[in-house]
């Protein structure tokens, strides 16, 4: 893999947004982001900044991406650091100090090529050196229907931890919860 993952920094709002727009019209996205193109095209250029400031500050978020030797971002996904009296952005409330893994995209060119593993290697080694209480844990949510993304997360190692919510906007599925334990 010829990738380089690193952290976004605040300056990059553009790019992040270029990538995000770009994951939400892939064909999996109705059932692996909880926003639709449609929703985040017409986002004003400030919600951009403030999302990219915050991922790049990495206090409560970092977003990380993996950036080809032409400067293109094949890649994201991004961390949040959620604590007991966290405010619960989806899923059940977190019970232990934990990382939670959003927004995960490759593109599809750059799919089969190492570039998930790299992002997913960087995102639990940043969640085990977090300052402060040490992580016990690492999750994310994944659609029942999303075969792919599931199939991927068990083979990075995540396992189900029997925990599941309602998928929003469809009270038929469900979002499994998975997680790596420390």
């Amino acid at each position: 893999m010829d990738h380089v993952i690193r952290p976004v920094r605040a300056e990059e709002w553009a790019k992040a947004r270029e990538l995000r727009l770009s994951a939400l019209q892939d064909p999996a996205a109705p059932i692996a982001f909880l926003e639709t193109y449609e929703q985040a095209v017409e986002r004003p250029d400030g919600y951009w900044q403030n999302r990219t400031a915050t991922a790049a500050e990495g206090v409560v978020a970092r977003q990380f991406i993996a950036e080809a030797p032409d400067g293109r971002w094949d890649g994201t996904l991004t961390v949040f650091v959620e604590r007991p009296a966290s405010e619960v952005r989806f899923g059940e409330a977190a019970k232990t100090d934990q990382t939670h893994l959003v927004g995960v995209f490759v593109r599809p060119e750059a799919r089969a090529a190492g570039v998930a593993d790299a992002l997913f290697r960087a995102a639990l080694d940043w969640s085990w050196a977090l300052a402060g209480p040490p992580v016990k844990r690492v999750r994310l949510y994944v659609h029942e229907r999303n075969e792919r993304a599931k199939a991927f997360y068990l083979r990075f190692g995540f396992v189900a931890s029997g925990d599941s919510v309602p998928a929003p906007g469809d009270g038929t599925a469900r979002e499994l919860e998975l997680e790596i334990l420390r």
